[in-house]
């Protein structure tokens, strides 16, 4: 399954920075992509390896790294690091400060606060399986040069 491959590496991987026009990327992004597996050691003991994500299957469990660095020459706030999900890929949303968005990014919160319309005119609460957008809001003032690390797990369907 090449191909999904392609497709999580071409997924939007976005900033945004309200109420500042930015003409030139001042958050770098670099994204990484492992395959998790567990194994048992000879004690019996459950361990986690993480391996290149060369090729997947349906039901592998993906660890996604987005690695972001502040490359502009002054402090920014109300950054956000946003990130399409592809079709393939079923979240995990267990991260507290991740936002989701059901909606291809139009509205965004917890993905227990979320709800969908549905074909005879109810609501339902949306899943995992809805989830088209992932976004973390940074905290207070990112200084220039400063950088972190946000990871995330998804399932391929």
């Amino acid at each position: 399954m090449i191909g999904l491959m392609g497709a999580i590496a071409a997924a939007t991987l976005g900033v945004t920075a309200p109420l500042t026009a930015v003409h030139a990327a001042p958050i770098s992004l670099n994204t990484q992509m492992f395959v998790e597996h567990v194994t048992t050691d000879i004690n019996g003991r459950a361990r986690r390896v993480l391996r290149a994500a060369d090729r997947l299957s349906p039901g592998d469990t993906l660890v996604v790294v987005v690695n972001w660095r502040n490359r502009a020459d002054r402090a920014m706030s109300g950054i956000a690091v946003t990130n399409a999900i592809p079709g393939r890929l079923r979240i995990d949303p267990a991260d507290p400060a991740m936002l989701v968005s059901v909606d291809g990014g139009a509205n965004w919160g917890r993905l227990d606060q979320l709800w969908l319309p549905t074909p005879l005119g109810g609501t339902r609460r949306a899943t995992a399986e809805d989830v088209t957008h992932i976004r973390w809001p940074m905290p207070g003032t990112i200084a220039p040069g400063q950088g972190g690390r946000i990871a995330y797990r998804a399932t391929v369907r």
